[in-house]
């Protein structure tokens, strides 16, 4: 039988605990028999992170707005065309840290970017291949940005930005889930990791297979 893989994609600011969440949801769907990728944007491949780099890195030169947009979606069509695709056609699930409601968010409601300058670079760099499931990790900003200054390494460009902004890109991630409940789902992410696992399972229950039992 031929199989078609599905793409679940994790959103949020810093801190919300969408790394820890990823390794969750890997270890759930292997348990259902599923092939599963984990991957993350921007990056993902050994091009894209090499993109990463740029974006990311503090540095002496100023990337504007809109050049920040168009790396982000420069790695995106990388990965999309090189690893995203081709898993999901091989049947494998792919669990991506970030997509391009990430995009939406910090670039367009976080930076000032034009959001229809955002939607033609999506539909010219991925057209129709949207995750079939989007599970954005809500939490209060400060607690956002308190786990993510306690967590060890040097930390990016990102993480120097103020509350401000971050409170910026969480409205917009909710705006998205309002516009889109078919497809993003808030799950609230103040609690444990456990705590957010159970909340994304349930999120995910009508895209998921049933969990195998010790007789199947």
């Amino acid at each position: 039988m031929n199989m078609v893989g599905k793409l679940i994609s994790l959103e949020g600011i810093e801190g919300a605990g969408k790394s820890t969440l990823a390794s969750a949801l890997e270890a759930a769907l292997r348990a259902r028999g599923l092939p599963v990728l984990l991957t993350r944007e921007p990056g993902g491949t050994p091009l894209a992170e090499q993109l990463r780099t740029v974006v990311l890195a503090r540095g002496p030169e100023r990337i504007s707005a809109e050049a920040e947009t168009l790396l982000m979606f420069a790695a995106r069509a990388i990965h999309v065309e090189n690893l995203i695709r081709p898993a999901l056609a091989a049947g494998t699930w792919v669990i991506c840290d970030r997509y391009t409601d990430a995009t939406r968010a910090y670039q367009g409601a976080g930076r000032g970017v034009d959001g229809e300058l955002i939607e033609r670079l999506a539909q010219a760099v991925h057209a129709d291949l949207w995750p079939q499931r989007t599970l954005v990790l809500d939490l209060p900003v400060e607690l956002g940005l308190a786990r993510a200054r306690a967590r060890r390494g040097p930390g990016d460009r990102f993480e120097d930005e103020q509350r401000r902004f971050f409170e910026r890109v969480s409205a917009r991630y909710r705006e998205l889930a309002a516009n889109e409940p078919e497809r993003i789902r808030l799950i609230e992410a103040s609690g444990t990791p456990e705590n957010t696992l159970e909340r994304s399972l349930a999120a995910l229950s009508d895209v998921l297979p049933a969990a195998r039992t010790a007789l199947g």
